[in-house]
């Protein structure tokens, strides 16, 4: 496991290269003993209504010492790295101005300071928190900070940039739950040991299969097969591949024969360490693979000014074939369609085993938008966006308008709410009660306002194409990663709003939802027309870095763009707006059969229908105005 990257400069200290390794160990161990905590209090250990109950009060605070050393450790390889970049002692690595312009120049120093940053938040958080909800927070901060330098590891300079930086933030996520869980599991009390487990050894679970693929796919990005076996480097995959086998063995010993023994503490316990201990020697070897560099495949092949930017070669001039048939794995996006893919798939499995029925245009519709956005980031569609801005709007309207279309009418929040586990005790919030406190959430109650999902859907246009935004993010890969995340959550706000099955915490009015409608088919004509219109390029250089010998006209691609995202972004919408329409006749139905039944029961009873008994009080009201006055 990897949390950063590092480069030997020949010149630099051998004092500076001793201490690289130890102090990336201490952050390495520490970062994953804070998850492991939080990672408990969240999830694992009892709580009431979503209250820390003492023992989660004991992990909090004992939490503090892996975040301090997070912290610490954090600061030690911005400093250490910096004597190694600069090759100069360490102590003048703590220059303010040097530190300054490395963390606000480079793209490897604004990865640490994110780090920095993160552990620093989190350090100041933890003991404010009272309630799980807060150790969720906590968690989220600490993998933000965690994830932040991956993107700058080796992996970043392999052939597929997508696949291998994809790889390495999926295996750092997993195998961080599985390590820092099981240390977790050692440090808890034994009644709270006994009730976690079960949870735990499912998460372990995906864990171990999302670590050892991911692993494999990263390896395979990095080495030759033909003749890189005989590096240092790939020994040391070989020996972390041979000590992932193991975890793998011990966790299913664990899962089969430990869960059902829980009162032998003892030998649970033992288990435990033996776990964590092997657990340990592979995260070492994970940082020892960090300060290594990977041998290269081809030392004579040429690096085109794309590769080096964009992270995959230049792709021929675009037509159908290419299109279609082009696939340029984007790791991180898959891993997350499979994860999904899998829970919605088990969701269904369970429903079934329970016989109840889960409707097959629900299933379709996940499988299509899943298909889809797999060939906006990843497919013909998703490789050409890195290098053209026409195909790059495309892809944005597929993920923006179209996927989550498809994601909304799957109604995975419901499946959800009828799959996910309950608390283990009827005080206890669990799984699907954070979801429900979620959903019923002052916060999503603001999101889920139709003028706010519509302002982050089309208003978040205008702050990404119209500032230097677009440019910086287009320029990494992380931030391809969050614009494609935001794409698809903001379409899929917003259609939950306008479209969505699911329970929100207050219908809107059909009325409202086509107003909403036609204000976003406006604004986004208004944003399509400005593309059109644009006299100057958006991308801050971009695409002009790229040198692509095909469509050289970048202002024309643009203009094309825009083009493109009026012709294509209307249509999801007049989609949208016959779906409200009938989903409101649908609605109106449903009422009147409502009503006629409520008649038909209540003259079955001999009671009036509601317009009798309406008739009856407007003549009781006349009676009394013909009442003549005493």
């Amino acid at each position: 496991m990897r949390f950063s990257t590092d480069i030997h400069i020949p010149g630099s200290s051998g004092f500076v290269n001793f201490l690289i390794p130890l102090v990336k160990d201490l952050q390495t161990l520490s970062a994953v003993t804070l998850i492991g905590l939080l990672l408990a209090i969240g999830f694992l250990i009892r709580e009431e209504h979503a209250k820390l109950l003492p023992e989660a009060v004991r992990i909090r605070n004992l939490a503090l010492i892996p975040a301090t050393a997070w912290l610490v450790s954090s600061l030690g390889v911005l400093f250490v790295e910096l004597a190694n970049l600069l090759a100069t002692p360490i102590s003048e690595s703590f220059d303010p101005v040097v530190i300054r312009s490395f963390i606000t120049q480079t793209a490897l120093g604004k990865s640490y300071a994110i780090n920095i940053l993160a552990s620093l938040l989190v350090l100041l958080l933890l003991p404010q928190i009272k309630r799980t909800t807060g150790a969720i927070f906590g968690l989220a901060a600490t993998f933000i900070g965690v994830l932040a330098p991956v993107f700058q590891s080796h992996s970043s300079s392999s052939g597929n940039h997508g696949l291998a930086i994809g790889s390495l933030l999926i295996h750092v996520v997993f195998i961080s739950l599985w390590v820092g869980g099981i240390i977790a599991l050692i440090l808890i009390s034994k009644s709270e040991r006994a009730l976690s487990l079960p949870r735990f050894s499912v998460l372990a679970l995906w864990s171990a299969i999302a670590v050892c693929a991911s692993g494999a796919v990263n390896a395979w990005t990095r080495l030759n097969f033909r003749d890189a076996w005989n590096s240092q480097y790939a020994n040391l995959v070989i020996y972390k591949v041979f000590l992932s086998a193991i975890l793998i063995f011990i966790g299913a010993t664990h899962r089969k024969y430990i869960i059902k023994k829980l009162q032998e503490s003892k030998q649970v316990y033992q288990l435990l360490v033996v776990e964590v201990i092997v657990m340990i020697l592979a995260v070492s070897v994970g940082a020892w693979l960090s300060t290594s560099a990977p041998p290269v495949a081809n030392e004579n092949r040429v690096v085109d000014a794309a590769e080096t930017i964009a992270g995959s070669p230049m792709l021929p001039a675009p037509n159908f074939r290419n299109l279609l048939l082009t696939y340029v794995p984007d790791a991180a996006f898959i891993g997350i369609l499979i994860l999904i893919t899998a829970l919605y798939i088990r969701g269904v499995v369970i429903l079934a085993k329970r016989g109840d029925k889960w409707p097959v245009g629900r299933t379709v519709a996940f499988a299509l938008a899943v298909a889809t956005t797999d060939f906006a980031t990843s497919g013909g569609l998703g490789a050409y966006a890195h290098f053209a801005f026409s195909y790059h709007m495309v892809a944005h309207m597929v993920l923006g308008m179209i996927a989550p279309i498809g994601f909304v009418l799957s109604a995975p929040i419901t499946l959800a709410l009828r799959t996910l586990p309950i608390g283990r005790t009827e005080a206890e919030r669990g799984i699907r009660g954070t979801l429900i406190a979620f959903l019923h959430s002052r916060y999503f109650r603001v999101l889920s306002n139709p003028i706010v999902a519509l302002a982050i859907f089309d208003g978040s246009l205008f702050v990404l194409y119209m500032t230097p935004l677009f440019g910086d993010l287009m320029q990494t890969h992380s931030g391809h990663l969050f614009m494609n995340i935001h794409f698809l959550l903001a379409g899929a706000l917003f259609f939950h709003v306008i479209v969505g099955i699911d329970p929100s915490p207050k219908r809107v009015p059909h009325i409202v939802r086509i107003i909403v409608l036609f204000a976003a088919m406006s604004i986004h004509a208004f944003f399509s027309i400005a593309l059109l219109s644009a006299t100057t390029l958006l991308d801050g250089g971009y695409f002009a870095s790229l040198q692509r010998p095909w469509s050289l006209d970048l202002l024309a691609d643009q203009n094309a763009g825009g083009a493109v995202g009026w012709a294509t972004g209307e249509i999801p919408i007049l989609i949208a707006l016959v779906a409200t329409f009938i989903q409101w006749v649908r609605e109106d139905r449903k009422e009147t059969r409502r009503i006629d039944r409520a008649e038909d029961r209540a003259a079955a009873m001999g009671e009036d229908d509601d317009l009798a008994k309406y008739n009856k009080y407007l003549a009781s009201l006349q009676r009394l105005d013909e009442r003549p006055e005493s």
